[in-house]
């Protein structure tokens, strides 16, 4: 018996470590297939963010409360490979079908934390808050089965 409590008071503290360390994760709206309004597609997941054709950023942190991600690039990626990316982001309303924007604030940082030291983008300016350009705007993309 004390060995079976023992072994249940393990697995507590493991799933109580587990919920203090666990990072947070992407909004939903951002997970997905899309394509923002200069035509280039992406996928996004908790853990990756792919630009089509062949640019991958490894998520290493998101902060849903302040809007923004921070990231790895990928060692293969054709410039700033293997700096750090800041990446934020904002909904909008009105724009359907546009319903979020980001901006790379910092692309070619050399540590994750001077990428998310970065001043953050100018949500107020959607238009010229991205270091004096816009944020590109993203829509949604429907993956539609293909039938045999």
């Amino acid at each position: 018996m004390r060995k079976l409590n023992i072994v249940l008071l393990l697995i507590a503290f493991a799933f109580i470590a587990d919920a203090q360390t666990s990072k947070p994760k992407a909004p939903e709206f951002a997970l997905g297939t899309f394509t923002d309004d200069y035509g280039i597609s992406y996928v996004i997941n908790d853990t990756i963010w792919t630009q089509n054709p062949k640019t991958k950023y490894h998520i290493i942190k998101w902060n849903p409360e302040k809007q923004y991600l921070v990231a790895k690039n990928d060692v293969g990626n054709k410039t700033d490979a293997n700096k750090y990316t800041r990446i934020d982001y904002m909904t909008f309303t009105g724009m359907a079908p546009y319903l979020w924007g980001f901006c790379l604030t910092a692309y070619d940082a050399e540590t994750d934390v001077i990428a998310e030291q970065t001043a953050a983008a100018d949500r107020q300016n959607p238009k010229k808050g991205c270091n004096g350009y816009p944020f590109s705007r993203m829509k949604r993309v429907e993956i539609k089965p293909t039938t045999n």
